[in-house]
């Protein structure tokens, strides 16, 4: 199984909200040639780690099934990035959109980018709970820790289910 976690917190080129970034996202993610659709968790309203100033972050998981080269997932997602303005800048900055390789088939590497699982996927509520929506069996390749018992075991993080959020 391979999951690409979704996230975006700044209005995209044309004034895209996040949610309607994120949403469009996922439509790109589908149509990169390969891999099959299988799963898009809802949307959540996450606080941006570390806390600062930046707003609140829309995020999801989408899970597709298939054979694809973790390199070659990489330049798709950039290029996705890419097509809604992202820049890359400082590390945890707000940003247009963010996709990030979470799992690849369960394939365990430090190098070559993309590292894999993402490293700091198992301490982030905003990957782990959109994660559990779209693949509940799901462990750790690593950590060999389901992805509830990860979940359960985060200190607390503000997530909310998108439609209850304000705004």
């Amino acid at each position: 199984m391979i999951l690409v976690a979704i996230g975006a917190n700044l209005p995209a080129a044309g004034g895209a909200s996040p949610l309607e970034t994120c949403e469009a996202a996922a439509v790109a993610v589908r149509r990169i040639p390969g891999p099959v659709f299988v799963a898009l968790s809802p949307w959540y309203r996450t606080a941006p780690i570390p806390r600062g100033r930046q707003p609140d972050y829309c995020n999801g998981m989408i899970r597709l099934e298939g054979e694809m080269a973790p390199e070659a997932l990489l330049v798709a997602l950039q290029a996705i990035e890419q097509s809604f303005g992202r820049a890359r800048g400082e590390a945890n900055a707000a940003r247009t959109l963010d996709l990030d390789i979470i799992d690849i088939n369960g394939i365990v590497r430090a190098l070559p980018d993309p590292v894999l699982p993402h490293p700091r996927a198992h301490s982030r509520a905003f990957v782990l709970r959109p994660l559990l929506d779209v693949a509940p069996a799901w462990r750790h390749p690593v950590l060999r820790q389901s992805v509830a018992t990860l979940l359960a075991d985060l200190p607390p993080q503000a997530i909310q289910p998108w439609s209850d959020a304000a705004g």
